[in-house]
């Protein structure tokens, strides 16, 4: 009783404080919108919201074609809009997101939208085909990578609109609930410890997908601070609340008499948004606040508004993280790809110091 009670006052709010459908007053007409992670759930919903808005391209992405097919027979079903088209990535693969970002600038033109919407939760350690634990990587790792290697085509957008483009990055509200483990706080290498085979332990593993939420408000409020201030491109952290959606479906997996599960079902039975209400919050962090614009850049959006983030972002023992988590996380791309490195001597006026 006591777990949903606290999931009743943090998440269950009714439908004036989800707040209506947006419209976006026209303001994707003639732009190109990414979504990335629109298959299925508040991914798809929010898609269905751009399309309605007429967007000149709509490019849904995800891992599975046969998936991302059925998405676009519903998009179009559902709002009558035929432009959007299919590219496929995965995540957990850097050869797949590098390749993706080539062809996007070859094909993809300025991109005025980006919602880094595709995320996984996983109850036990799965390292990827890259080395680093599934959900670290997927969440945070691949998310940053796309992110940082779009920002050309981002800010081209910016410039010829005379509008800042969007980059959206999915967050969660349980980034207020986590508190790290003083032996990771005290690592240099704090995502090389995170990932190890010997920390991912069972117990470990579920404050997983809670700490890959907070280094997504890193990300963001990183980015914002070192983007020369000129730079027509506002980074926007997200919370789509508590859905209803396949994102916890590796939890489904566990044994049929799994307590979790169960306690699971009930949560979301009783508490959950729809996904559709959930991608309300992407689809207003994508085109809302304009009139805002300055506090939109670094923000973070929850409920259709403007929130302060957890109380340990904003402390001197959180700033020191999150340029810990930074640079480590450049350090990591740029071994990835060798793109980061002049992105960021171009776009960003603070450089970053290896960790290495």
């Amino acid at each position: 009783m006591v777990v949903l009670w606290i999931y009743c006052n943090l998440f269950h709010h009714h439908e004036s404080m989800v707040g209506g459908a947006p419209s976006g007053d026209g303001q994707s007409t003639g732009k190109t919108v990414l979504v990335v992670g629109a298959n299925v759930g508040i991914g798809l919903e929010a898609s269905k919201h751009f399309a309605r808005m007429q967007p000149a391209r709509l490019i849904i992405a995800c891992r599975s074609e046969a998936k991302g097919k059925a998405a676009l027979a519903e998009i179009e079903w559902d709002t009558g809009y035929n432009g959007s088209e299919l590219w496929i990535i995965d995540l957990a693969n850097f050869t797949s997101v590098t390749a993706f970002a080539d062809k996007f600038e070859k094909e993809g033109g300025d991109l005025h939208i980006l919602v880094m919407n595709a995320a996984i939760t996983q109850p036990v350690y799965q390292p990827t085909t890259d080395g680093w634990e599934s959900t670290l990587q997927v969440n945070h790792i691949a998310t940053s990578l796309l992110s940082l290697l779009l920002i050309p085509q981002l800010v081209a957008a910016g410039i010829k609109s005379s509008t800042p483009s969007r980059m959206v990055i999915v967050s969660s509200g349980v980034h207020y609930w986590i508190t790290l483990a003083k032996e990771v706080k005290a690592s240099s290498k704090l995502l090389e410890t995170l990932s190890s085979k010997e920390w991912c332990t069972p117990k470990h593993m579920r404050s997983r997908y809670l700490e890959s939420k907070l280094l997504n408000v890193f990300f963001v409020r990183a980015l914002t601070d070192k983007l020369q201030s000129i730079t027509p491109l506002s980074a926007v952290a997200v919370s789509p609340g508590f859905c209803y959606s396949q994102l916890r479906r590796s939890w489904y997996e566990k044994p049929a008499f799994s307590f979790a599960k169960i306690v699971l079902a009930i949560e979301e039975r009783l508490l959950a948004w729809t996904p559709e209400q959930g991608s309300r919050q992407l689809v207003f962090s994508a085109v809302g606040g304009r009139d805002n614009e300055e506090n939109m850049k670094g923000g973070y959006v929850s409920h259709g508004r403007l929130v302060e983030v957890a109380d340990f972002v904003l402390s001197d023992e959180g700033h020191k993280m999150q340029d810990t988590v930074w640079n480590e996380t450049i350090d990591i791309l740029n071994s990835v790809s060798d793109k980061i490195a002049p992105i960021i001597q171009e776009y960003l006026a603070v450089p970053y110091s290896s960790t290495n």
